[in-house]
């Protein structure tokens, strides 16, 4: 198993978790360039990728009309442009019939008013897909959990500026 991350420690769990058979390489897979560094290290070190989960969940919460180009930029390039390369770039390494795994979001049905930037992406991750799957030779899924019990998104989800539809 290889697993990527930005911090360490974190890291660190997953292989304590996961116990053996388990690579790690830590980078900002934010950053292109770093992307294909990763992919250059599980090449070397694995040489094919079995099966792919990507997940990018960067959000600032802005409401519409209140959004800057500056916001729209950086939660649409943090999230879409890193998913689109993260899977792109990884096509030479996945083996013939590989499962490709997105992790998108039940905001991409079920929006929330001050995310509607991030409720957009995750839209365009199941839009994705779709047309992924065509003549790849890999399959392409997406999971859309919905609220999960964690420190940071039961804050957002309590408060009024993210669900306000409630």
């Amino acid at each position: 198993m290889f697993i990527t991350g930005r911090q360490q420690p974190e890291l660190d769990k997953a292989v304590a978790a996961i116990g053996r058979n388990v690579i790690t390489v830590r980078g900002d897979t934010s950053n292109l360039v770093e992307i294909d560094r990763i992919y250059k290290q599980l090449k070397e070190k694995a040489g094919r990728i079995d099966v792919l989960c990507v997940n990018a969940r960067f959000y600032e919460d802005a409401k519409f009309g209140e959004i800057t180009e500056e916001h729209f930029a950086k939660t649409f390039n943090a999230n879409v442009q890193f998913l689109f390369f993260a899977v792109q770039k990884a096509l030479p390494l996945l083996s013939q019939g590989s499962p490709v795994i997105l992790i998108g979001s039940v905001v991409s049905v079920k929006g929330f008013e001050s995310f509607s930037v991030y409720d957009a992406i995750k839209a365009a991750v199941r839009s994705f897909a779709r047309r992924w799957t065509r003549g790849r030779g890999i399959r392409v899924r997406v999971l859309r959990p919905g609220h999960i019990d964690a420190p940071g998104l039961s804050v957002l989800m309590n408060d009024s500026r993210c669900c306000s539809h409630r």
